[in-house]
């Protein structure tokens, strides 16, 4: 593959056939997913239609009572994760930027899922020590900085047979190359990527949607 084309290392003619093919947003999520576009700086950031379709699907096959998001930005992919939810399950997702806050629980009010997905600002490598949890799935999608240290400190709360999702771990496609002097956030991915394919605790499958998903089970 040419580098000029790391942007598009995805054919976009087989994504849109996939979005047409895959069952749309109801109106809240559009005009949610909308809304973002319109308002927000960094629109990208967004998990989107066809990647929220995927994390609701995958929640929905887990049915989980509790699940850990590490990066809400605006909360989108949280209210995906909570509609695979067993009665009485938790969604605990965190997020660093207090800004966002209003934003988050002002759309996950909309929902309908106040009860169902519960706010954590802050640091993840603090908060997380302290909710006590056992999680049955865990997404992946804050600072790629620190994703190696997000990893291997979720991993023992999450139970045996649960799941980790790790999102943009082909980063453009710019895992493919050497990176350049100075491309931390590339280094870390492509050395997370390739430990986790050692790793003798999960078992792992790199989907290439998207900007790539890291799907392991905890064995």
């Amino acid at each position: 593959m040419d580098k000029k084309t790391i942007e598009n290392f995805i054919n976009p003619e087989i994504e849109q056939y996939a979005d047409e093919h895959t069952t749309a947003e109801n109106k809240m999520m559009a005009d949610f997913n909308r809304w973002v576009h319109v308002k927000m700086s960094r629109p990208r950031m967004l998990s989107g239609a066809y990647q929220g379709k995927l994390l609701e699907m995958i929640s929905c096959m887990v049915r989980p009572m509790a699940v850990l998001e590490i990066g809400a930005y605006v909360g989108y992919s949280a209210i995906c994760l909570a509609k695979g939810l067993q009665d009485g399950g938790m969604v605990h997702t965190i997020e660093v930027d207090e800004e966002l806050e209003d934003i988050i629980l002002e759309h996950v009010e909309k929902a309908g899922l106040s009860s169902k997905i519960k706010l954590h600002i802050g640091n993840a490598l603090e908060v997380l020590p302290s909710l006590q949890e056992t999680f049955d799935l865990v997404f992946i999608d804050a600072d790629k900085i620190n994703y190696a240290h997000y990893y291997n400190m979720v991993l023992p709360y999450v139970r045996k047979g649960g799941y980790i999702l790790l999102d943009n771990i082909l980063w453009s496609g710019k895992v493919l190359y050497p990176q350049p002097k100075g491309d931390k956030e590339t280094a870390v991915l492509k050395e997370l990527n390739d430990f986790i394919q050692a790793d003798d605790r999960v078992e792992n499958i790199l989907l290439p949607i998207r900007d790539g998903l890291m799907v392991c089970r905890k064995l």
